[in-house]
């Protein structure tokens, strides 16, 4: 679909399916950085740092590449949820969101040899109330110990729910991957999803970590350019 090379520079599972699932050949590579910023920093400012740190400790992209980094924050009140320690942190983190509101941004950022385009995504994320139960079970089960805020969206929606913006249906529709919802939706082997997640403002895949429609729109811009 790209006329460039595409560079994923990203471990995250979740990412590499959503590429491949909107129809992106890419080589993954990892980003050999730590994810540390400056204390004074607003937390709304952290993701496009982290994506452009991360961009900037890779070799630079050669002619005909094009290079992807992002980076997710779960922001409740003015503090940033990072990947739980343990499972003491996890839960505490999820009582701390339960029956309240918070944000997730993901920036993403692609880079080219002599250009280099950047945006940040919002979604806007509210829990119902969980029981002390209910997060130790989600915690057990599931171990976000590999996610922000110590949950996955997939991993916590209501039977039935579609979870997506006008905006991300349309765009999977003109894909022709309007079952990608379901593929995204987790179905734990393990035990019953614990329903965490009331409702979700905006996209969906952004809280996921990786808002598909713009990237798709991004590469696809950034490809017929001409830089």
């Amino acid at each position: 679909m790209s006329r460039r090379s595409l560079i994923l520079a990203s471990s995250s599972p979740r990412r590499q399916f959503l590429m491949h699932e909107i129809g992106f050949d890419f080589k993954a590579t990892k980003p050999d950085t730590d994810e540390s910023f400056p204390e004074d920093m607003l937390p709304d400012e952290v993701p496009l740092f982290l994506a452009k740190k991360k961009a900037a400790a890779l070799p630079s992209p050669g002619p005909g590449e094009l290079m992807i980094t992002s980076d997710t924050v779960v922001i409740f009140g003015a503090t940033i949820l990072n990947k739980p320690a343990d499972r003491k942190e996890a839960i505490d983190m999820l009582s701390h969101l339960s029956g309240r509101t918070h944000r997730v941004i993901t920036s993403v950022c692609l880079t080219a040899t002599n250009r280099q385009f950047c945006f940040s995504e919002e979604s806007r994320v509210t829990f119902r109330h969980l029981t002390l139960a209910e997060m130790a079970y989600y915690v057990d089960h599931f171990q976000p110990f590999d996610k922000a805020g110590a949950y996955g969206a997939q991993e916590c929606l209501p039977p039935d729910m579609n979870p997506c913006s006008r905006e991300e249906i349309d765009f999977l529709n003109s894909i022709g991957k309007a079952d990608l919802i379901e593929k995204s939706i987790s179905h734990s082997q393990q035990g019953s999803v614990v329903v965490m997640i009331d409702r979700i403002e905006g996209s969906y895949f952004n809280v996921m970590g990786f808002p598909i429609h713009r990237v798709h729109a991004a590469v696809m811009g950034f490809d017929t350019s001409g830089t």
